[in-house]
């Protein structure tokens, strides 16, 4: 786990290298942003305050879930039936019930499409809303165009006490550094996200969630902390003094951000989930994901602006513990159960279950407490799976079709927008790019695709080379 403060240790002094580390304010490098121009104003059609979301990673099925063919032949057609939303017209498979009492809260959009159909790149376009700058690249660099987090930040400015970009519950790899779109690329280390990374270990649900990363270690208490704070400040002082302009001067901000983070009770507070009911916390299912969909909502009604919640998990022998790759091989589960295969994986407790238990607890949740009106909320994969069953009972990965979801943050509820032909093979009407689906986001906040950021030198990029979807709002 990252921590913002150090173990226990006997010399009573931090690192600043450590400190600076353990904050994950500058988890990706040092390079630091100079004065940059000043940005896009904020438009007066901003219809969103805060953005979840939520990326179900390995592509979930919508020919199981949001677009079922109940007339296409055998070996196409879903083995699941097709069950009555509470809108008229809308129909999602029986294995999100609960989901579908909340349809009136959805956009389902049918005919997303890009022409990709590996994970990794398509991971990556699908978090940056558009192709990376260096084909094949997929992992986090300073050369990226910044994520959507990172670029909210730069144009709408800090959140107060709180981070402006949370991720949770851990950044999204699958052993090697984060995927793209989960840094401030050539922004710089100021804009990155903070990051609550968890140990890989054991089942998702038979533990609690601890997300306790912003808490004092054992031995260390205010007091203590403090006395550090003015240590290094004291250091600091110094070191400016003998070369004012040196990268340790320009440091102070990530510092002065990683001390007010831990120092903060409401900062503290809003990442601590025993303030919650029991009663919430069990409806949002005592599981990683629950909890973690749970506390996203803690966390943008405490006033972060995004938060992204990955639906995946590794152990630490690399074992896959995200059923949205549905291929139907005992391996998509590892050691769980061997004997589950393809379509009846969907229904085991790690995957659709959860994710509909979940899901519909955080749209009732922010529908409840007022906050729907002004928080995205966003369900996306980096495609979905192929109509045609394989002959293990499962789907492989199709990019020329799928669907995603928008509910909140302005967007007009109860609407199929799109439409996939006969058998959910390609889009038959509106297609919509990842490129577009993010630039949909954007407008959610008032930037038009054409806004402007700047690198470190200056050079001026656009938020998004896509187009949003407007009839969605």
């Amino acid at each position: 786990m990252i921590s913002l403060v150090t173990a226990h240790r006997s010399d009573r002094c931090v690192s600043r290298r450590e400190l600076l580390r353990l904050s994950s304010l500058g988890l990706f490098g040092l390079s630091l942003p100079s004065d940059l121009p000043a940005e896009t104003e904020l438009s007066a059609t901003a219809t969103a305050k805060h953005c979840i979301f939520i990326f179900l990673c390995g592509g979930p099925s919508q020919n199981d879930l949001w677009d079922l063919k109940p007339d296409a032949p055998d070996g196409i057609r879903s083995v699941f039936q097709g069950i009555d939303t509470n809108v008229p017209g809308i129909r999602f498979g029986e294995l999100i019930p609960q989901v579908a009492r909340h349809a009136d809260k959805l956009a389902v959009i049918r005919s997303m499409t890009h022409d990709d159909n590996g994970h990794d790149t398509a991971i990556a376009r699908s978090l940056l809303g558009q192709l990376p700058a260096q084909p094949g690249a997929v992992h986090v660099s300073r050369h990226d165009h910044p994520a959507l987090g990172a670029i909210l930040h730069r144009l709408r400015g800090d959140c107060g006490e709180l981070p402006p970009w949370v991720i949770l519950p851990r950044p999204f790899t699958t052993g090697g550094p984060p995927y793209k779109g989960q840094s401030a690329g050539f922004l710089g280390a100021a804009f990155d996200p903070l990051m609550l990374d968890k140990e890989k270990k054991g089942s998702l649900s038979d533990r609690e969630v601890k997300l306790d990363a912003i808490r004092y270690h054992e031995g260390i208490n205010q007091a203590r902390f403090e006395a550090r704070r003015r240590m290094l400040g004291k250091v600091s002082g110094s070191a400016a003094a003998i070369q004012p302009a040196s990268a340790e001067t320009l440091l102070s901000g990530h510092y002065d951000k990683a001390f007010n983070l831990m120092s903060s009770s409401n900062a503290n507070r809003a990442f601590d989930l025993s303030h919650e009911p029991a009663t919430l916390r069990d409806r949002y299912g005592r599981n990683e994901y629950g909890q973690s969909f749970l506390l996203a909502r803690r966390l943008v009604e405490s006033g972060v602006r995004v938060v992204n919640v990955f639906w995946t998990f590794f152990d630490e022998k690399g074992c896959q513990f995200n059923l949205w790759d549905n291929h139907g091989t005992p391996d998509d589960v590892c050691g769980i159960d061997g004997q589950l295969k393809g379509e009846a994986m969907l229904k085991h407790q790690y995957c659709c279950p959860s994710f509909d238990r979940s899901f519909s607890a955080l749209l009732e949740d922010l529908q409840q407490r007022g906050m729907l009106d002004e928080t995205l909320v966003c369900v996306a994969g980096e495609f979905g799976r192929t109509p045609r069953i394989n002959a293990t009972a499962g789907r492989d990965h199709w990019a020329p079709c799928y669907t995603q979801l928008l509910a909140g943050g302005g967007i007009r509820g109860g609407q199929a927008y799109g439409a996939s032909d006969r058998v959910g093979a390609y889009v038959k009407d509106l297609p919509v790019t990842p490129d577009d689906f993010m630039a949909t986001i954007h407008h959610a906040f008032g930037f038009a695709p054409e806004s402007t950021i700047y690198d470190q030198l200056n050079r001026p990029y656009p938020i998004s080379l896509g187009k949003p979807v407007t009839a969605l709002f």
